[in-house]
């Protein structure tokens, strides 16, 4: 599935150049926002999503763990590169044929 996130924050990124120009301020801070935003999807929520992944295989372990968990821990929280980039593409269209 591609991210919603990147699509929305490419979206809001194309317009806000189409309408106030890529030459001010509010574009530029609208860039940033959009490459905290995507690496989070690819970078942060994904290393969250490993751990738990190694995580429950812990718990899990016969001897290994004295700790008796009841709820196994989320292991798909990220998008791979190429989710966030077909996100941005989303993005890109529908700020170019809605902004």
């Amino acid at each position: 599935m591609p991210s919603s996130h990147s699509a929305v924050v490419v979206a809001l990124c194309t317009m806000i150049g189409k309408n106030y120009g890529i030459n001010s301020a509010i574009f530029g801070l609208s860039v940033v926002f959009a490459f905290v935003v995507m690496y989070d999807a690819t970078g942060v929520r994904r290393a969250a999503g490993k751990q738990a992944k190694l995580l429950n295989k812990i718990v899990q372990t016969p001897g290994l763990s004295g700790v008796e968990v009841t709820e196994k821990l989320q292991e798909v929280l990220g998008h791979t590169p190429t989710q966030v980039l077909v996100g941005a593409l989303i993005g890109l269209i529908v700020g170019l044929v809605f902004g």
